[in-house]
Parts: C-alpha cells; sequence; structure tokens
C-alpha cells in the first residue's frame, strides 16, 4: 500500500511539475552564456545523487562536532579523537567511478579485472576507516561507548530507513 502511495505522489508531482514548466514563459536569456547555479547534488551516471564534497564535508564538521560534545571527550582522549576524524573524513573528491566509455572498450575478463581493483581499493578505505573506529572506541570509557553505541546506531538506522537493509519486503525477517 505504501508503494502505490508513493507511486501516486510521484506522478502527481511529475505532473504538477510539467504543467508548472509549461506555464512559465520562455527564457529571455541564453542558457549557454548564463549557466544555471550548481546544485548543491551531483548525479551519476545511473541517476543516483550525491551531496556535493563541500556539502558533505560540512555535514561531517557539523556531526563530528555534535557527536565530541556527546562523548564529553577527555584531553587525554584528544589524540585518538583526531586520528579517528582524521580517518574517517571524507575525502574531499569523492572516489572517481569507472567511465562507462572506456569500460565498453574492454573485454570482458579486463573489464572485471578493473572492476575488481576497484573493489579492493574501496574494501581496503573501509577496513581502514573501521580500524580506526575500533581504535577510538577502545580510547572511551564504558560510558562514552554506550553514546558511541547509540550514535552510530541512530546513523544507521537513518542511512537504512523502512525500505532498505533486512527490513526491506523482499528480504525475510
Amino acid at each position: 500500500m505504501k508503494s502505490l502511495t508513493k507511486i501516486g505522489w510521484s506522478a502527481y508531482l511529475l505532473v504538477a511539475t510539467a504543467c508548472i514548466g509549461l506555464a512559465q514563459a520562455a527564457p529571455t536569456t541564453d542558457v549557454a552564456t548564463n549557466p544555471p547555479p550548481p546544485h548543491s547534488l551531483q548525479f551519476s551516471d545511473s541517476g543516483h545523487h550525491r551531496p556535493a564534497p563541500a556539502r558533505r564535508l560540512a555535514r561531517f564538521e557539523r556531526h563530528s562536532a555534535e557527536l565530541k560534545a556527546r562523548l564529553k571527550l577527555r584531553a587525554d582522549q584528544e589524540t585518538a579523537w583526531t586520528a579517528f576524524t582524521s580517518a574517517v573524513k571524507p575525502p574531499a573528491t569523492p572516489p572517481s567511478r569507472p567511465d562507462r566509455a572506456e569500460l565498453a572498450q574492454l573485454s570482458t575478463p579486463e573489464r572485471l579485472d578493473r572492476l575488481e581493483t576497484l573493489q579492493q581499493q574501496r574494501a581496503q578505505s573501509m577496513s581502514q576507516r573501521h580500524q580506526a573506529t575500533k581504535a577510538f572506541y577502545a580510547a572511551l570509557d564504558a560510558e562514552q561507548q554506550k553514546v558511541f553505541d547509540a550514535e552510530t546506531q541512530r546513523l544507521m538506522d537513518l542511512r537504512a530507513g523502512p525500505e532498505h537493509g533486512m527490513h526491506h519486503p523482499h528480504h525475510p525477517a
């Protein structure tokens, strides 16, 4: 039932947007000479969007400051905090995705090798973040660990949402 409601609203918004677009007068400025302002989202080839790097970094800084305040870190934990935030900080430029045109020129075994290399690089980056998180977690006292556990679980719940993960209707509970 939820998915039908979402489809209905999506269709309504699409039609409303189209009507608004048709009702507007033609632009009087040349788009080539006056490009629209940059959007805060970037779209990949697959149509998925990611926040712009500056926006991701600002959100990371805000969340880090909030977490640090909730943890009530002691002076002797500052070094561990700095190492942790440095390791999990999003990169200034997001990792590049493979160029589809370039991949199309490769044979299947070459393409699989290229994708496997990218997967290994991402797995290595994830492992480094995991190790930094574990090292920071070990520097926390029991009460701080409870706060950290609650915060990271909350973030995972927000990221997954009701339509992702094990609660997804395609995954049995």
